[in-house]
C-alpha cells in the first residue's frame, strides 16, 4: 500500500497524501491526528518508510479498539483495513471497537458554548457552576450525581472541557431514555484522557505537550470552526 501513496518512490510520503490515504481507515480525524502525532516522530510532515508502517500499525490497533499509542505497536492485530471512499464505509464489527470519540464534532461546538458560558477559570468549571446545568435537566438526582462520576474523569471535583462535553452527552442520552451507563465505556473516554497503561516509573513516550504538536497535523480539517450555537 505504500506505493499507492509514494508515487514517487522517494521512500517519502506527505502529510496531504497520507492523509488521503489514512482517512479511508474509516477512522475519525481526531483518531488519525493522534495517529500522526506518534508517527511523525520529527514533526516534519512526511513519514518515511518506518514512520509510515507505524501510521499502519496504529491504525491497526485503533481499528481494533486497542488504544493509540506506542505501547500498542508489539501487539498482535490484524492488519489494518481501507475502503475506497468511493463505496460506504464498510464498518466492520461494532463501530465502538474503532473507538472514535462517542461525542461528535458538531456537538462538542454546542457544549465548549455552553461551557464557555459558564465563566470556565483556567479552562475548569467547578462543580457548583456545573451543578444547575445539571439540575436544569430535570433528570433524577441520582442520575446526576452518576453523570458527574462519570465526567469528573480525573476525579479532581473539576470539570475541564472534554469532561463536560462527557457529562454534557450523558445528560442527553438520559433524557433519550437512554440509560447512564455505570462506568465510563472506552469510547466515551475523551482522547485527551485515554492513557496508554503506565508502568510506574516509566517514561511516557508521548509527550504530555500534544497540544503543541498541532501543527504537524496533517491537513484533516480537525480544527474544523467552532460553529456558531444555533437555538
Amino acid at each position: 500500500s505504500l506505493h499507492q501513496v509514494d508515487s514517487t518512490n522517494a521512500g517519502r510520503v506527505l502529510a496531504s497524501d497520507a492523509a488521503v490515504f489514512l482517512k479511508k481507515s474509516g477512522l475519525t480525524d481526531l483518531v488519525l491526528g493522534k495517529i500522526w502525532d506518534l508517527a511523525d516522530t520529527d514533526g516534519k510532515g512526511i513519514l518515511n518508510k518506518q514512520e509510515f508502517f507505524v501510521a499502519l500499525r496504529l491504525v491497526a490497533c485503533a481499528q481494533n479498539g486497542l488504544d493509540v499509542s506506542l505501547s500498542s505497536l508489539n501487539l498482535p492485530v490484524p492488519p489494518p483495513r481501507f475502503t475506497d471512499t468511493s463505496s460506504p464505509l464498510l464498518i466492520s464489527g461494532t463501530a465502538s471497537s474503532d473507538l472514535p470519540w462517542a461525542v461528535k464534532l458538531e456537538d462538542k461546538a454546542k457544549y465548549d458554548a455552553i461551557f464557555d458560558s459558564l465563566n470556565p477559570v483556567n479552562g475548569l468549571l467547578s462543580g457548583d457552576k456545573v451543578k444547575p446545568v445539571l439540575l436544569n435537566s430535570k433528570l433524577p438526582v441520582d442520575i446526576l450525581g452518576r453523570v458527574w462520576e462519570l465526567s469528573d474523569i480525573d476525579r479532581d471535583g473539576m470539570l475541564d472541557r472534554d469532561e463536560f462535553a462527557v457529562a454534557m452527552f450523558l445528560v442527553y442520552c438520559a433524557l433519550e431514555k437512554e440509560p447512564v451507563p455505570m462506568s465510563l465505556p472506552a469510547a466515551l473516554v475523551p482522547p485527551s484522557k485515554r492513557k496508554p497503561l503506565s508502568v510506574p516509573g516509566a517514561i511516557p513516550l508521548i509527550p504530555s505537550s500534544a497540544k503543541e504538536a498541532h501543527q504537524s497535523l496533517p491537513p484533516l480539517g480537525i480544527l474544523a470552526a467552532k460553529t456558531p450555537l444555533t437555538q
